[in-house]
């Protein structure tokens, strides 16, 4: 049960505090295209969007498991660090040059904003679903 709530919580935290910033940005003009994209991607056709918050959902195991024990100011840094890092570093060393795309220091930061801001809803969505190691077996 417990990583099918690590799960749900990276899913919902890409919908939510990922997209929401990303939306934030656009709107600041920040970035050209604007959140929860909804292009088919290869090579099912699944809307980009969904896409990317399943990948959220499999990040949110290794997310929630290295903050599972943590408490306090402690909980709320690993998620921060751990969600900002972990994604970012994938994203920019393999999905970037994979699909072709360009790394530059603008979106290496803006990854880091917005993976860190995708932690820190992992860490809030697991506290609310109440999905504790001392409440129930890892």
């Amino acid at each position: 049960m417990w990583f099918a709530k690590a799960f749900a919580a990276g899913f919902v935290a890409t919908l939510v505090f990922h997209q929401g910033l990303f939306a934030l940005f656009h709107a600041a003009g920040m970035v050209p295209v604007s959140a929860f994209n909804f292009a088919p991607v290869p090579p099912l056709g699944v809307p980009a969007v969904l896409s990317l918050a399943f990948f959220g959902g499999l990040w949110g195991w290794p997310v929630a498991w290295f903050i599972r024990n943590d408490a306090g100011a402690r909980y709320w840094l690993k998620a921060l660090v751990l969600g900002a890092i972990g994604p970012t570093l994938v994203a920019m060393l393999l999905v970037f040059p994979l699909k072709g795309l360009a790394v530059n220091p603008k979106i290496v930061v803006g990854g880091l904003l917005l993976n860190g801001v995708w932690g820190l809803g992992v860490a809030v969505l697991m506290r609310l679903m109440g999905a504790r190691s001392n409440l129930e077996p890892v």
